[in-house]
């Protein structure tokens, strides 16, 4: 019979000490359904009878921390076990902190990231922050007797962004931005067709274009406006300001012209709505690469095992493995995955350690040795016991390695946003003393029919219409979008317009093996038969005994032999020998087929065993073929070097960058592996927390490290290079962390993205060039400089001319990019 229990809980502040009084309670058998409320202060949950009493239950809530009366006590009458009571026994110890971590919507730059830290920093109980701008993230330690979650993301509202706790508000507010993207759009598409035609005369399509740019700078712009806002209260200058000014003065300028001038002249209300849907393109993009970062994270959680076979007093019960602590005992069938870390009591095993090392080969495992939670265990049940769990296991450690790594690589400083601080505050003082000073000198110099102030205001807005920053906002993204289109192209996938800038200035390029430099697949690469035996017949008895076996060499064998046209022989009494091989009957004779431990008490040959140890040596896997305990030959099986792999590393040692090789191989396989490539330098025996440690090598040398790899243990190294390259078809882990895919598994990729890169970081440096120089040669003519003498002064309809020929040097010298193709092709 099942009971529903309620319990009052006080002292739960946020839904961190709901989830700590859920575990406490959940060790006990026979609950199940149990749910915590902080703002209602009670447990709810079901209770089997014969099971934990309830004042067990109670202790455990206490234990936690946590208080059953509302003045802090437990059941105790002097109020021992009440939370508050128990605080002041120790007055000077510090307060438990609670952790949260929380989407952050509305950041453009690092300057936003900034401002939120700010104002962490001025918020009472936070103890530690960390605002991660290309996960989109924050995490912040704070005292929850002073905080509790909601005040933690009214601490970013206040800043001027939005945070939540929901992944469904992620998706809401990515919803909106292509809400705002495809309203743009499809205003103003039509702006631009009835500017030039002019449909309904001059006037009335002046004004008719005035309410359509009205409309796209209250729906879409807004969020540019507001940014601008909240930078400049925090007092920093993003990009935002440098948009919104731009946006502002063709806008306000025609806006004015409609009003108080000509409203019948060619005004630029199209200029302000094109200007807003073209940046929404890059904020578009920019989002969904960032998504693609998250996804990683929680591909990696879906690694993850969802039950575990916990054996409690001589019984076997499935339960979530959240429920399983250090020093349970786990059951673990064949074909499992191994859901926590351990150390096996009983059994042999092979495991399926890709996830982990990348590495093809399994592992024999046997009992003393450790297991790891995520892999799978392939041939035989184990018995376990845990070591480690929750956020203590290897895979929780390698997830937070990519987020450390993501959060504390630096972001990329644009050029922009850096020009922004020094560009928009000096242009805005520039109009502001043109303003003045043709309003007081004016009178000497103005034409007919103007007046001091119109003739100034005029100036102002040329000024400020000339140093839009159309031209600046194009430099980078149309050069990006012709370098990234030709990569795509040509198999190679930029997901980051940083990854372009930052390729060219590589050093060192890491390589995985498995995967990356080999094919990833074990095949036989030498079969070397006994005297008196030939490769047919000791093939034909390995196929015979293989056929039977389920280890992950077997079908290499197999397949080999029937590639070759050789029959299997007919075996029976097929019996697997977990760690060392398979043994079975050949008509009367004992026939084994396994590793040297499998044959060690047999008959073996001088000249095999002498090959098996050269062979061992170049970092092959070996089966030794027995029949009826004489040992007859011995075959060689590899993950086999890709065919590309060694015109690869030649090619980036020719562009003057060095290479490394980084695997969780041993040293034999590594070593042989970088012979046969020409690779510098070899590091062996890897774990993913040693990769992240050989980038950070490096990197701390003063290097640009690149790391190439395939495997979810590549990850973390990944995430911590200055740029990752996944191989196409690798895990989605890694492609999804990396900046770069080689969509065509071809290494030969690596160079030619290299080459790309530095010629699209040589192009956005010209496309700079050309839109600084026009505003430093047009603002003083826009400000009317040349007036006094020659009579020349720049009205803002030719100011925006000479603004959008900027623009057209800038996109015309990005599309010179395409020829490149032809270069990068071979």
């Amino acid at each position: 019979m099942t009971t529903t229990l309620e319990i009052k809980v006080y002292g739960m502040m946020c839904t961190h000490c709901e989830n700590a009084v859920k575990k406490a309670l959940e060790k006990f058998d026979g609950i199940s359904d149990v749910a915590a409320s902080f703002e209602k202060e009670t447990v709810t949950l079901a209770l089997e009878d014969d099971t934990a009493s309830l004042d067990e239950l109670k202790d455990a809530i206490v234990a936690e921390g946590y208080a059953l009366t509302p003045g802090g006590a437990g059941d105790d009458e002097d109020g021992s076990s009440g939370r508050i009571d128990a605080k002041s026994e120790s007055q000077n110890e510090a307060p438990p902190l609670c952790n949260i971590s929380f989407s952050i919507q509305g950041m453009h730059c690092a300057n936003c990231a900034l401002a939120i830290e700010k104002a962490f920093a001025k918020t009472e109980g936070i103890a530690e922050t960390a605002i991660n701008l290309p996960l989109e993230k924050g995490f912040v330690s704070y005292d929850p007797d002073l905080l509790d979650d909601q005040k933690i993301l009214d601490v970013v509202k206040n800043a001027g962004y939005s945070a939540s706790l929901e992944t469904d508000q992620d998706q809401a507010g990515g919803s909106r931005e292509k809400f705002r993207f495809l309203f743009a759009l499809a205003i103003t598409i039509p702006m631009m067709v009835i500017m030039h035609v002019m449909p309904f005369g001059p006037v009335a399509t002046n004004i008719i274009l005035c309410i359509m740019a009205t409309s796209v700078m209250a729906v879409s712009g807004r969020t540019f406006f507001e940014g601008a806002y909240y930078s400049l209260k925090n007092r920093l200058a993003n990009m935002d300001v440098l948009i919104s000014l731009g946006v502002s003065a063709a806008y306000f300028y025609s806006l004015f012209s409609l009003i108080f001038l000509d409203p019948s002249q060619m005004l630029f209300f199209d200029s302000s709505a094109m200007l807003i849907t073209f940046i929404m393109i890059g904020k578009m993009l920019e989002a969904r690469a960032k998504g693609k970062t998250g996804q990683a994270l929680k591909t990696l959680l879906a690694l993850n095992a969802d039950t575990a076979r916990v054996i409690k007093d001589g019984k076997e019960r499935i339960v979530d493995v959240s429920m399983v602590v250090p020093g349970d005992t786990v059951r673990v069938l064949a074909g499992e995955k191994i859901p926590v870390d351990g150390k096996i009591l009983k059994g042999d095993t092979a495991v399926d350690e890709s996830m982990l090392t990348g590495e093809s080969f399994p592992v024999e495992k046997t009992s003393g040795d450790e297991v790891t939670g995520a892999t799978i265990n392939l041939s035989a049940p184990i018995t376990m016991t845990t070591t480690r769990t929750g956020n203590d296991t290897v895979l929780s450690e390698i997830i937070k390695m990519v987020e450390d790594a993501q959060a504390d690589k630096a972001p990329i400083q644009r050029v922009a946003d850096t020009a922004s601080n020094i560009f928009v505050p000096v242009v805005t003082a520039v109009s502001l003393i043109t303003f003045a000073v043709w309003y007081v000198t004016a009178p000497g110099f103005i034409p007919s029919g103007s007046t001091p102030f119109l003739f100034a205001f005029e100036r102002m807005i040329a000024v400020l219409v000339i140093a839009c920053p159309c031209a600046l906002g194009l430099a980078t993204p149309t050069a990006v979008m012709v370098g990234s289109g030709l990569g795509l192209n040509r198999g190679i996938l930029f997901k980051k317009g940083s990854a372009l800038e930052n390729i060219s200035h590589l050093d060192m390029v890491l390589f995985d093996k498995t995967g990356t430099l080999t094919t990833g697949m074990p095949s036989v690469t030498g079969v070397f038969p006994g005297k008196n035996i030939t490769q047919e017949q000791l093939l034909s008895w390995a196929a015979g005994a293989e056929t039977n076996s389920s280890h992950p060499l077997a079908p290499a064998v197999t397949r080999f032999a029937r590639e070759k046209g050789i029959s299997p022989e007919i075996t029976s009494d097929s019996k697997e020998l977990s760690g060392r091989g398979i043994e079975c009957r050949l008509g009367d004779q004992l026939l084994r087929a396994g590793n040297l431990t499998l044959v060690a008490d047999d008959n073996i040959p001088d000249d095999i065993r002498t090959r098996g140890r050269e062979l061992a040596g170049q970092g092959k896997s070996l089966i030794f073929i027995s029949l009826d305990h004489q040992v007859k030959g011995v075959i060689a099986l590899e993950d086999q070097i890709k065919p590309e792999a060694k015109d690869a590393i030649r090619q980036l040692h020719v562009a003057g960058i060095q290479t490394a090789l980084v695997s969780g191989d041993n040293k034999a396989a590594a070593s042989w592996a970088a012979r046969q490539t020409g690779i510098d330098e070899v590091a062996a025996e890897v774990m993913p927390g040693d990769k992240i440690n050989q980038v950070k090598k490096w990197q701390e040398k003063g290097l640009k490290v690149a790391m190439v790899g395939d495997g979810i243990n590549d990850a973390p190294a990944l995430a911590q290079a200055d740029i990752g390259i996944a191989i196409g078809s690798g895990t989605d882990v890694a492609k999804e962390t990396c900046e770069v895919v080689l969509v065509k598994n071809d290494l030969k990729d690596v160079d030619r993205a290299v080459r790309l890169g530095k010629k699209t970081l040589s192009t956005i440096k010209r496309n700079f060039f050309w839109a600084f120089f026009y505003n430093v040669m047009m603002i003083p003519v826009a400000a009317g400089i040349l007036y006094p003498a020659f009579r020349i002064s720049l009205t803002p309809e030719a100011a925006a001319i000479a603004m959008w020929l900027s623009s057209l040097s800038v996109v015309g010298n990005s599309l010179l990019l395409n020829r490149f193709g032809r270069q990068l092709d071979g």
